[in-house]
Formats: C-alpha cells, structure tokens, sequence
C-alpha cells in the first residue's frame, strides 16, 4: 500500500503546474499532502478502482519494479536496500545522511538520554521527576511518531503546564520559584546537570527539525518545532524545580 506525503508531492511537482492530481483507490494520503494541494488550487482526483487494476495487471505482467526498492529522491529502483540507505516510509529509501533521517536519530538519542536521567533519578528516590521525565518521555515518542507518520503533532501540556504556562515560568522564575535564573555549574548537583544536558540536547534536536523541513518556500511541521521548543523550556523548569529542592 502506498502513502502519498507532501513531501512526494514538492517534488513531482515542482516546477509543474496542473489542475487536477489523479491517484489510485488504494492510495493513503497524508493530511498535508491533502493541504498542500489545496493550498495550490490542484483538485485530488481518486481513480477508477477497475481501471487501476487493469492498469496494475498491465504493470504487473510487464514491470516488477512496484516491489522494489525505489530512492525517494529520484526515482532510482533497487532489487535489494543498499547498507548506506534506510527508509523515509513504505519502499522509499534516502541516504542515511538525509536531514529527516538525522532528526530521527537525535529523537532516539534524546529518548536513551531521557532513560538515563530516570535511573539517576530514581537512585536520588525523586520520584516525582521520575514520574515527569516518563510523560515526556511519551511526549517526544509522539513526535518521532508524528514526524514518520506525517501525522500532526496533538497539543500535549507538560508537567501540567500549556505552551505558555512553561513559557511564563522559564522566563519568571523568580515569581514562581522565589528562584532567580540559573547559570548552571557542577555544584548544582547531578541532577541538574544531566536536565542541563537534556535542555541543550533538545535544543539541537530543534534545530535538526528546521534543517529537515525547511524549504523554498518556508517551514514545514511548525507543529514538531513548536513542541521541541516547549520542550526545552521544560527542562529548564525542571532545572528550576530541581535546584529549588521542589522534587525533594
């Protein structure tokens, strides 16, 4: 089964200007494949189911490539994946250097560093940040699950707080936490220096997100960058509540 994503779309058509977009019956498409093309004025067009199938039998008896492995890039086929690609989705491969490939892969890097920080955490009995660090843990989980799936990131608050509840806090401390800024050093402890790590970690993981999706004509998954940048004024928070005693 074949998944059309926007991203398939920028590039078939770049440079093409169409009215209508035909695909097959069995197509899944993603919301903002659906969004792109609105956004364009094309019309989606769902084909024929018989005619598809007639098309594919024809192409069945006269090209396997359909099970092969295609670049997702140009169009390339391959018989058997090559050691330096993995998949973007379905058979479509890149290189593994690719920017969405590189965000994946700090998604997991941030997720391991996340479970290191529980069982530091958990040795010091602050089970309450234990319990913290696993929400997020599912919360960047769910990034990495929207940005494979193309789905779109739900809004999710953090330790409680919404989106500008975090904001207010990290940039209020003093208000909330009778706790001015902190300019963090070893003497903080263990565990403020590993929520530090995690700050800084999400931070370049942000960035990778904007590398990945930035194109010609803007930002793409505002909705996956949002949430990496609440996220790391949540760990600042953290840091806060950390060094104020609160989780103890």
């Amino acid at each position: 089964m074949k998944v059309l994503t926007e991203y398939d779309l920028r590039i078939e058509l770049k440079n093409k200007k169409i009215d209508k977009y035909y695909v097959g019956p069995e197509m899944i498409i993603t919301p903002s494949a659906k969004q792109f093309l609105a956004e364009k004025g094309i019309e989606l067009v769902i084909k024929n189911k018989e005619d598809d199938v007639k098309r594919e039998e024809k192409k069945e008896m006269t090209d396997d490539r359909k099970k092969a492995f295609v670049n997702a890039i140009c169009e390339v086929f391959y018989d058997k994946k090559p050691e330096f690609m993995t998949h973007l989705y379905g058979n479509r491969l890149v290189l593994k250097d690719h920017p969405r490939i590189i965000l994946r892969g700090k998604l997991d890097t941030l997720q391991a560093k996340l479970l290191e920080v529980q069982v530091v955490a958990s040795k010091h009995k602050m089970e309450k940040l234990v319990e913290d660090l696993d929400e997020i843990l599912k919360f960047v989980r769910s990034i990495l699950r929207a940005e494979v799936l193309e789905e779109k990131l739900e809004d999710m608050k953090l330790l409680g707080l919404d989106e500008e509840q975090l904001r207010e806090m990290s940039q209020n401390p003093k208000k909330y936490f009778n706790q001015e800024h902190l300019l963090p050093n070893y003497k903080m402890g263990e565990i403020v220096v590993l929520l530090n790590s995690l700050r800084c970690l999400t931070r370049e993981t942000e960035i990778c997100a904007i590398q990945a999706f930035k194109t010609n004509d803007g930002i793409l998954r505002l909705d996956i960058i949002k949430g990496l940048n609440r996220l790391s004024s949540c760990f600042y928070v953290m840091m806060i509540k950390t060094f104020a005693g609160i989780y103890r």
